[in-house]
């Protein structure tokens, strides 16, 4: 748990891995900024993390764009406090064989993934440096390994953790670590589409995974938001520049 306050900006919190992270958070004593493309759908996370006696921010926002970044975090600032923990969650699947994978389906899942970590970062980090204390989560996946049907997220997951250990060895001497969290298949509403897309029921899906996977079950959205928890904490300034893989066993399966 943190020693003092901090303020969490946590991106896709809507649902999900994100709204689990932004209750996480919470619980650890830090106020959360939910962000997501529609503030009105981070309603039930806003409520979730005053349930557990945190305080929460509902922020719309396009995270591709760049105006729309800088104005969100300007208002986390204003109504919470200057943001010192930023999870890049936020992300989209356009899945499909290469050769029918259109130049949208590339440009959609490279902009909201790589682009999105990229605007966030670059706006939060000035908080952090000032502060003298920052921590950046960003989503990966084990899609970075290689996927078929995801050249596109493969791609974008891959592109993160280059992102991420380069902005480690940037920050780093500001107190200022980064990190980032490879979910492999974790029960959302995007692996259900997966699932569908595979002409399997969600629980078929998931059955099939499970069985693949070391520990015998699918991911939670909390198991990660557990992960993130601790690289988020004031006990994590010594480890930066890292990729932790939440998937199961050393071969996670496909990817959430």
């Amino acid at each position: 748990m943190s020693t003092e306050p901090r303020v969490a900006v946590v991106t896709g919190a809507a649902r999900g891995i994100g709204a689990a992270t932004a209750v996480r958070l919470a619980r650890d004593g830090r106020s959360v900024a939910v962000l997501d493309l529609d503030g009105t759908a981070c309603a039930a996370t806003v409520a979730a993390v005053r349930a557990v006696g945190g305080t929460a921010l509902a922020v719309g926002c396009d995270v591709t764009d760049r105006t729309a970044v800088e104005e969100a975090v300007h208002r986390v600032a204003a109504e919470l406090g200057p943001p010192t923990v930023l999870v890049n969650n936020a992300g989209v699947i356009r899945d499909n064989a290469l050769f029918r994978m259109t130049d949208d389906d590339w440009d959609t899942v490279l902009a909201v993934h790589l682009r999105g970590a990229f605007l966030m970062t670059r706006a939060c980090q000035s908080a952090m440096v000032d502060a003298g204390f920052g921590r950046i989560v960003s989503l990966s996946s084990t899609s970075a390994l290689g996927n078929r049907g995801q050249a596109n997220y493969a791609a974008a997951k891959a592109g993160v953790q280059g992102f991420t250990r380069t902005v480690a060895l940037e920050l780093g001497r500001f107190g200022v670590t980064a990190n980032a969290v490879a979910p492999g298949f974790i029960e959302t509403a995007m692996t259900a589409t997966a699932a569908e897309r595979a002409g399997l029921t969600a629980a078929e899906f998931a059955a099939e995974i499970a069985a693949r996977t070391a520990v015998g079950r699918i991911g939670r959205p909390e198991d990660v938001a557990e992960a993130v928890a601790y690289l988020t904490g004031d006990a994590a300034g010594y480890v930066s520049g890292q990729i932790l893989y939440v998937a199961g066993g050393p071969a996670g399966g496909p990817a959430g």
